[in-house]
């Protein structure tokens, strides 16, 4: 599936809707944009495998699509067909989803990771799914995120980048 922000900071999407992915309540696929009911002020969008984040302006976070292993955020495993708040998250200035895991930075430097842990890629120090946002261990100053399919990078203010999660290739 695909994801789309417009200027008028409304959120589209399009494509596969096995999960709910694309946020309109629905499980129907969609061959041209549509826009995600019920977000406004969007800021940006990000695509994981399954699921779905956008940004809204006031610094929060919202989710839908497939909740294998908690990755929309909202404290359970319930998939969501229609967008729903990450539980917990505020001053939130950026967004990243993996396959099955999500990420956002706040506006304090700090990275916020939830879902999927089975390599390590939430950064908490453990292999433990999480179905809320929990904070990277030890890692503040950070500017920029990513999310690759299993692993999660962060960009410092001082230039470094750092990274974590499943490293088979050198990832």
């Amino acid at each position: 599936h695909s994801l789309a922000v417009k200027s008028d900071r409304t959120a589209w999407a399009w494509g596969l809707n096995t999960n709910g992915e694309l946020g309109d309540g629905t499980l129907s696929n969609k061959l041209t944009p549509s826009p995600v009911p019920n977000l406004s002020g969007v800021l940006s969008v990000a695509a994981g495998q399954y699921h779905s984040l956008a940004l809204s302006s006031n610094g929060t976070v919202w989710a839908w699509g497939w909740n294998g292993s908690g990755r929309l955020g909202d404290g359970s495993l319930t998939q969501r067909t229609s967008p729903v708040q990450v539980v917990g998250l505020t001053s939130v200035i950026a967004i990243a989803a993996g396959q099955s895991h999500s990420v956002a930075l706040k506006t304090d430097g700090t990275v916020w990771t939830w879902g999927d842990n089975s390599w390590g890629n939430l950064g908490d120090g453990t292999f433990t799914n999480r179905t809320s946002p929990v904070q990277v261990a030890g890692l503040t100053n950070v500017i920029a995120i990513a999310a690759g399919g299993l692993h999660t990078l962060a960009l410092k203010s001082d230039g470094t980048v750092w990274g974590w999660g499943y490293n088979g290739q050198g990832e």
